[in-house]
């Protein structure tokens, strides 16, 4: 029942390398909670916000590769429709 509880409450149980985009921000998601309820300590506090630092970076390198796949993929699909794409009105 609680374990998803804590996962969330043990970061170091799960190598940064090893999270998915998905496990990632779910993570953060707890983390960005736990801060906005309030009522721990300094320390935890702080521990809590390195690793929702961590967490974010994990999140934008998954997203900035989604995003590189992405322009790969659309670069690739235009170079077959270019020739009839610019036959239309840029020509006038």
């Amino acid at each position: 029942m609680t374990s998803k509880t804590d996962e969330a409450t043990s970061p170091a149980d799960a190598p940064a390398d090893a999270l998915g985009y998905e496990q990632a921000r779910d993570e953060l998601i707890e983390v960005v909670r736990r801060l906005e309820t309030g009522g721990t300590t300094l320390e935890e506090s702080l521990a809590l916000w390195e690793r929702g630092e961590e967490l974010a970076k994990i999140c934008r390198r998954w997203l900035d590769g989604a995003r590189a796949r992405l322009d790969a993929a659309l670069a690739g699909s235009g170079e077959d429709g270019d020739d009839g794409d610019e036959g239309g009105g840029d020509s006038d």
